[in-house]
Order: C-alpha cells, then sequence, then structure tokens
C-alpha cells in the first residue's frame, strides 16, 4: 500500500522552515520543479502499489531524498539521515 506525502512541522519550533531558508535560494526552484514532475506521475506511483497492506514511504518523499543526495554528493543514505538532523534547508 502507497503511503501518504504528508508535510510533518516541529512540535516545538516557532519559526517555520519556510520563513529559515532565504526567497532566491536555489533549491527552492529546484523543489517546485520537483513537485510538478512528481505531481505528474502521480497517476503512475498508484498503479505501481497496492490499496491493501502497510503503507510504504512515499515515493515522492524517497525520490527527492535521491534528489538532495545527488545535489550535494551525499554518498550515503546513512550520511543523507546526519545531514538532515544538522542542515535545515535539506527539509
Amino acid at each position: 500500500m502507497r503511503g501518504e506525502d504528508q508535510k510533518q512541522t516541529a512540535i516545538y519550533s516557532y519559526a517555520t522552515l519556510e520563513a529559515r531558508i532565504p526567497a532566491d535560494h536555489p533549491a527552492r526552484q529546484i523543489r517546485a520543479m520537483a513537485n510538478r514532475a512528481l505531481a505528474r506521475l502521480d497517476a503512475e506511483f498508484e498503479k505501481l502499489y497496492s490499496s491493501t497492506g502497510r503503507p510504504s514511504i512515499a515515493p515522492e518523499r524517497l525520490l527527492r531524498a535521491t534528489l538532495l543526495m545527488v545535489l550535494y554528493s551525499i554518498r550515503s543514505e546513512r550520511q543523507l539521515m546526519e545531514q538532515l538532523n544538522y542542515n535545515l534547508l535539506f527539509r
């Protein structure tokens, strides 16, 4: 079963991540382009996943993570998870 691509907000943060990243940062444009491309693939993803069972991690989220790895030369998923803890831009 395909998982939902839900956004999670921090419990104790008083400023949103959107407010912390400059409006003209290139990552914003790249994310917007990636989101448009992933939205076009939504029907294809839906066909690939069963309607029963436990929800998976949303394929959109996995592809965005892979894009970050490529753009920022992160060599492994372990390193990506480490960077996610330190770099607010990735969130």
